[in-house]
């Protein structure tokens, strides 16, 4: 069993075609998906998606870096009714986005600030975008691992020493497409990472493996990232799937139905 620990199958990309594509990632062995929030505007179809495939689709809640800005507190306000009415496999995405617009910068870690403690009270995990960003998020969770916090930098791409700076706080490193890209420093660093903090995801409908680069990425192809660290650390695929579900159920605290 493969699980996908991060896709935005909610997305409108897959609005025609929820059904067959979670069918296809179950035809792949993935047998779960894990959703990240992005902002109020995704709750409704996210939940749905969980309640029409209660064991398969799972739900996160929280808010996107790039999704804060002058609305900020009702937005929070949001998350924080959701995490009060029902359970989630963890808080995010969240975390800090300094590849685009910085003018909410100083709101970006007060929301990443926030999400921590919320993830901290309801004893759940935290999922980090850390786009262009790695050593800032870095620097934020070392002041809540020492209070329990754990949780993942997702689509890391980042460089050795980031890898063992994320490590060395307990945090595993969320693996996916880029992982296969030709010209990917990652594949070289990955050679260098401990299998038992790695995980495995897509970002879907984004950063699409190859040979599907550049177009739609969705859960089922798991096993070609899979694939690709399988050859590049010198074992098994099946020892892959092993052990990256392994550490997946652990980290989200995962049972075989999770209805």
């Amino acid at each position: 069993m493969f699980i996908d620990t991060h896709a935005h199958i909610y997305s409108e990309e897959f609005s025609d075609e929820y059904r067959e594509m979670i069918e296809r990632a179950d035809k792949a062995g993935v047998k779960k998906i894990l959703m990240p929030a992005i902002d109020a505007s995704t709750h409704g179809t996210m939940l749905q998606l969980q309640e029409n495939h209660p064991t398969t689709c799972l739900s996160m809640m929280g808010l996107h870096p790039c999704s804060v800005n002058e609305n900020l507190e009702e937005e929070l306000k949001t998350v924080e009714n959701h995490l009060k009415q029902r359970k989630f496999v963890a808080i995010g995405e969240t975390g800090l986005d300094f590849h685009w617009d910085l003018t909410y910068k100083e709101q970006q870690y007060h929301a990443f600030e926030q999400q921590a403690e919320w993830a901290i009270e309801y004893k759940i995990p935290i999922v980090i975008h850390s786009r262009k960003s790695t050593q800032a998020c870095i620097d934020v969770i070392k002041k809540y691992t020492p209070k329990g916090l754990r949780g993942v930098f997702h689509c890391f791409s980042g460089s050795q020493e980031l890898a063992k700076s994320i490590i060395k706080e307990g945090f595993y490193l969320g693996i996916g497409g880029v992982l296969t890209f030709k010209n990917a420093d990652l594949a070289e660093v990955a050679t260098q990472l401990p299998m038992e903090y790695l995980i495995l995801e897509t970002d879907a409908p984004y950063l699409a493996p190859v040979p599907y680069r550049g177009k739609r990425n969705e859960p089922s192809y798991i096993p070609l990232v899979a694939e690709k660290l399988a050859a590049l650390k010198s074992i098994t695929i099946e020892e892959v799937e092993t052990l990256t579900t392994k550490n997946a159920m652990e980290l989200f605290n995962l049972t075989d139905d999770n209805a």
